[in-house]
């Protein structure tokens, strides 16, 4: 299947009041028309900063540092100036955040900002734009709908918010969806309709979807592929069900056993497992593998060489020296 997205060797450094600090480090990934990348990790890893750096929305604007190529249905996105981002952006590639009172407009009633962005990338009428706002409100099983159009983001509870958030990405069939952390602030029966209004969205119109989450349980439901993220690297990628079922990672491996299990495990150890220490400062500089100081497993030459990347026997892409000793 052709991929709409092609990261290849991104790295990203912000300009700040400590100078210089790098956030991303040689970061590659792809996503094809129709499935779905999760991408995990602690908070700070990363995994925000590579959404906003697809859509060319890095702090600090073009005084960001950008190295590595961002190919989106064949064009490089680091090479786009900011109006030529403008019509990619809700068009092309559609985000949902985490928090959508934050990026709802308050003094605006939803048709107003459903019609806002449909009228501007599609050249419809306002009579036209009421229109399909509606159908992609019942799309994303609001009942209701034109109620809904007339109240204002206060009016609504959260998870209608997001759908509504929801709505408004979908309202012009982009070609790649982003979600970052969005159920991240519903209960689980909320949750559990956002996956599936996703899942939904992505097989009826082919949208390819990167779906950011440090929850595992949520990513395992939803994601066809799971990239996972440590302090600004990606650190393995596979299948979702071989990421999950066979991680290979020593990073992959503490967070599936920092997962509470509701069943007793055969060696009698239910005790629920941390990663010691934290992820370290972008500015930290760390010679080798930057997992190296928080990890059990940890070589000689995991504080001193950087893990170049390899492909295991399953399709895992990886980077650790574990692996290559046959320790892994």
């Amino acid at each position: 299947m052709e991929n709409i997205l092609s990261i290849k060797n991104l790295s990203v450094s912000l300009s700040g009041k400590r100078g210089i600090v790098p956030i991303l480090h040689n970061i590659s990934l792809e996503v094809e028309a129709g499935h779905i990348l999760g991408i995990v990790g602690e908070s700070g890893s990363g995994k925000s900063m590579t959404a906003f750096a697809i859509t060319q929305l890095l702090p600090g604007g073009r005084k960001s540092i950008v190295d590595g190529s961002i190919s989106f249905c064949g064009q490089d996105l680091t090479k786009k100036t900011e109006t030529e981002m403008t019509k990619f952006r809700g068009k092309e590639i559609a985000m949902i955040f985490q928090e959508p009172m934050t990026c709802l407009n308050p003094v605006f009633t939803i048709g107003r900002q459903m019609k806002d962005v449909i009228m501007t990338h599609q050249k419809k009428n306002a009579r036209e734009a009421t229109k399909q706002a509606e159908k992609m409100l019942e799309q994303v099983h609001i009942r209701d709908a034109g109620r809904v159009l007339k109240c204002y983001p206060y009016e609504l509870s959260g998870g209608m918010r997001q759908r509504v958030m929801i709505a408004i990405a979908l309202s012009c069939s982009p070609k790649l969806l982003i979600a970052d952390e969005p159920t991240t602030a519903l209960d689980v029966t909320i949750q559990a309709q956002i996956i599936f209004l996703i899942k939904e969205a992505c097989k009826a119109t082919g949208t390819g979807v990167i779906f950011i989450s440090h929850d595992l349980g949520v990513v395992s439901q939803l994601c066809d592929t799971i990239a996972v993220m440590y302090s600004g690297q990606i650190v393995e990628v596979g299948s979702a069900a071989d990421v999950l079922t066979h991680p290979h990672h020593p990073y992959t491996k503490a967070l599936l056993a920092s997962i509470p299990s509701f069943t007793t495990r055969e060696d009698g150890d239910d005790k629920l497992s941390a990663i010691p220490g934290m992820v370290p400062d972008p500015l930290e500089h760390i010679p080798g593998c930057r997992f190296a100081p928080r990890c059990s497993y940890a070589m000689d030459i995991c504080h001193n060489q950087v893990p170049p990347p390899q492909i295991c026997a399953n399709g895992h892409s990886l980077h650790c020296h574990l692996q290559r000793e046959g320790e892994n």
